[in-house]
């Protein structure tokens, strides 16, 4: 209910005759700029001998920028926001300040851009703390091992490439093998897993991010995701800094004691704003014209994802950036420097996504350095040597076109090989438990799913997973608990 208008005017009055009495006369001096030139995103100034790299400009039309560059005469910077009255001769001014972000579990569900504005049309959300957009990534007495699994949901990932809480993961490959499509399968899987997910969209067209927030909020995945987009469309300085904003809201949270994982989509067209910035200001250009610091710029955005020590709140905050390859070139500039940076990659290869092999997971590339610390027990036994012994089916199946005759026994390797492939054949959209990878891996080892025919080990994967739903059995039961459950289920007796 409001206040009646005497007494808001009363109030009104009161503040202001407070402000008076405050009041001092006195010698205040202030800096100021002037504007030489703008476009293209960015702004050269003249005068502010007083900036600071990364600080916050207001300029007298209400446009916002942000120092950029340095130089003995002038400055450049970033424009945040400009309006159409920003021109040359305008006077800019020092905030003092930096880029934050308000960030809060009022983000949850939510639309926003690097700036913290809401694109889904709702309310700004009521948020009361801010959090610098760049800042230290976590000392080391801060961080503690990763030892708890982060599932995606994927049968090949969670056996034989595994993901930890905190662990920073590389999804590279080229354009149109479902690297995206992997990347909100993760995000789909953490449904009930008490993750806090951040989907950050770096340059997209904008029909390509209203699909991907639609199958968000279709499957339920946006009640505990934020999705921060920077368009196309939008200018090279917000594409540069939505990585940063999406960081800073999944890290206030990890800072809190909260799980969260950030996916990057992607660090290629980030890579290209970062070079297109970078040359309109005239600095340096380095191999592929990037400039030299891009491996840094990288290196302290993904450094701050880790699993904090109990001591500091026990959050974590797992990584997933994704990069673009030309032609599966992976020793290209970008995809070098994360492969570096990470903790590991996924890489999907064009050659599988043509034969129909989902997700084109490359097992011959891909690996977990840190992963496999983090795997349940029960997982990890199951899993120990089933990625070699898939390598080797590879290697003996490329050996088999020269037509040779092989030995029983390597007749045998090739065609559990062939089961195995075929188990790990995977519908996008369609998450799988950590029970049903334990029960597909036992099932495989223990010789349950030999059989040539893919109809059939389809049709006992679907099995097991009905079964799952009707007779659930947690992770934790005893092995011959597992093997009877096993044989009920696929004996064909329905309990």
């Amino acid at each position: 209910m409001s206040l009646p208008a005497t007494l808001r005017n009363g109030l009104l009055l009161a503040r202001l005759t407070e402000e008076v009495d405050r009041y001092r006369f006195g010698l205040r001096l202030e800096e100021y700029g002037r504007v030489l030139s703008v476009g293209d995103g960015i702004a050269w100034i003249s005068g502010l001998p007083s900036a600071a790299m990364d600080e916050l400009l207001l300029f007298e039309d209400g446009s916002r920028g942000l120092v950029f560059h340095l130089g003995n005469q002038r400055l450049g910077a970033i424009l945040l926001e400009q309006t159409v009255r920003l021109a040359s001769g305008s006077p800019v001014y020092l905030t003092g300040q930096r880029l934050s972000l308000r960030v809060g579990d009022g983000l949850v569900g939510r639309v926003i851009d690097p700036l913290g504005k809401p694109l889904d049309g709702q309310p700004a959300p009521e948020l009361n703390l801010c959090r610098e957009l760049d800042v230290s990534s976590p000392p080391i007495i801060a961080r503690d091992f990763v030892d708890r699994p982060l599932y995606t949901g994927t049968k090949i990932i969670d056996a034989m490439i595994p993901l930890g809480r905190g662990q920073r993961q590389l999804i590279i490959g080229d354009n149109g093998v479902g690297k995206t499509s992997l990347a909100l399968d993760v995000v789909l899987n953490q449904r009930d897993q008490d993750v806090l997910c951040v989907y950050v969209l770096i340059g997209q067209k904008r029909s390509d991010a209203i699909s991907a927030i639609d199958l968000l909020r279709r499957y339920g995945a946006l009640a505990y995701t934020t999705v921060v987009v920077a368009e196309a469309s939008d200018s090279p300085g917000l594409k540069y800094l939505a990585p940063f904003a999406g960081c800073a809201v999944a890290e206030h949270w990890m800072w809190h004691g909260r799980d969260t994982l950030v996916v990057y989509d992607d660090l290629s067209t980030h890579a290209r704003a970062y070079r297109e910035l970078s040359l309109l200001l005239r600095r340096p250009p380095g191999r592929e014209a990037y400039p030299g610091d891009i491996f840094f710029l990288h290196s302290r955005l993904l450094e701050r994802s880790t699993c904090l020590a109990p001591t500091h709140g026990g959050g974590s905050m797992t990584a997933l950036p994704i990069v673009e390859t030309e032609q599966g070139e992976i020793a290209a500039y970008i995809p070098t420097n994360l492969i570096s940076i990470t903790d590991g990659q996924i890489y999907l290869d064009r050659r599988l996504f043509g034969s129909g092999f989902l997700p084109a997971i490359d097992i011959t590339r891909s690996v977990s350095r840190i992963g496999g610390r983090a795997q349940h027990p029960r997982i990890k036994e199951e899993a120990a040597h089933m990625k070699l012994d898939y390598l080797q089916f590879l290697e003996l199946e490329t050996f088999t076109r020269f037509g040779s005759k092989l030995e029983a026994s390597m007749e045998e390797k090739i065609r559990r090989g062939q089961v195995l492939r075929e188990v790990l054949k995977q519908e996008r959209l369609v998450p799988l438990s950590p029970e049903f990878q334990l029960a597909w891996m036992m099932a495989y080892n223990t010789g349950r799913l030999d059989n040539p025919d893919s109809v059939s080990v389809r049709q006992k994967l679907e099995d097991l997973a009905n079964g799952l739903q009707r007779f659930p059995i947690d992770l934790s039961a005893s092995r011959e608990e597992w093997h009877q459950w096993l044989d009920r289920r696929l004996s064909g007796s329905g309990n």
